[in-house]
């Protein structure tokens, strides 16, 4: 990487500033902040300072439940704190849920942001929506929702060598980079009577796929973005054929972007997600004008 590039920054558009763009970045579904290390250094070099919350859904104080509501607010707190620390609103930036609550704390507390990046976080809306509705209404959710999966899955080793070696031999893992696997095994993983246990509890992913908002086309009717907002989506998710783009479209009013890769590129190609991450960010700062 050449260290000589221009780097972006909060004053500026151009790269002239001193001052590192802040950015609220929110992980996705079971994968904590630490598993964002490489690619929040990555963003650091290019002049970007994404902070966030470490683990939604564990907060007693945030609990997860329809809609998410308490997640959102648990968001907005922490934005709110960082929005008080840099002087002004900032941009939120979020992968798969982060995405979804980025947006949503953009639409409900719009004071806090400055534009809203979704990465691979496709926006329920139409008869999906309703679908989902309906599933959560009768309790079929959980038999069709990734939930299904997540509440049975393993969640302890009696090594890190052994969770990694677990891991890399699944085919969600499989393209992941090197340095993003390790960081998601050392920053997931904490002792629980004696063995290594997920950090990120199952209960909780389950829970959260479980009660995915349905309701995100009604909440933006009422409360429509004042910031602009972009997307970045994975060439292969298949999150984005099951979700569809037509409200993402909407809101974002055209600006997608799309890289090689499945729903967890940023995972797979952390340096190409943080060029990518870069321009979104270069071109909402030029929306502004």
């Amino acid at each position: 990487m050449n260290a000589t590039r221009p780097a972006l920054r909060a004053d500026s558009d151009a790269g002239t500033g001193s001052a590192p763009l802040p950015v609220v970045f929110s992980h996705a579904n079971s994968f904590a902040l630490p598993t964002y290390r490489l690619l929040f250094s990555l963003l650091a070099e290019r002049g970007i300072a994404a902070q966030g919350v470490e683990r939604f859904g564990h907060d007693p104080r945030f609990p997860v439940t329809n809609n998410w509501p308490h997640l959102v607010e648990q968001l907005a707190e922490f934005t709110r704190a960082e929005v008080e620390r840099v002087g002004g609103p900032v941009f939120l930036v979020g992968h798969s849920l982060g995405g979804f609550l980025s947006v949503m704390t953009a639409a409900r507390h719009p004071e806090l942001a400055r534009g809203v990046l979704l990465i691979d976080s496709p926006l329920l809306s139409g008869w999906r929506a309703n679908a989902v509705g309906v599933a959560k209404r009768t309790q079929l959710v959980g038999s069709v929702s990734p939930g299904k999966i997540s509440a049975r899955r393993r969640n302890a080793w009696d090594s890190d060598d052994e969770a990694l070696a677990y891991f890399r031999a699944k085919k969600v893992f499989a393209q992941w980079h090197p340095q993003v696997l390790q960081d998601y095994v050392q920053g997931g993983l904490s002792d629980v009577d004696g063995r290594r246990t997920l950090h990120f509890t199952r209960e909780v992913e389950t829970a959260i796929y479980n009660t995915l908002p349905h309701n995100l086309a009604s909440l933006l009717h009422h409360h429509p973005l004042r910031c602009p907002a972009a997307f970045i989506g994975g060439r292969a998710s298949v999150e984005m054929r099951q979700v569809g783009m037509d409200l993402t479209r909407r809101i974002t009013r055209g600006r997608v972007m799309m890289l090689d890769g499945s729903h967890l590129f940023p995972m797979e190609r952390p340096h190409a997600t943080a060029a990518a991450i870069e321009a979104s960010l270069l071109n909402l700062l030029g929306s502004e004008a």
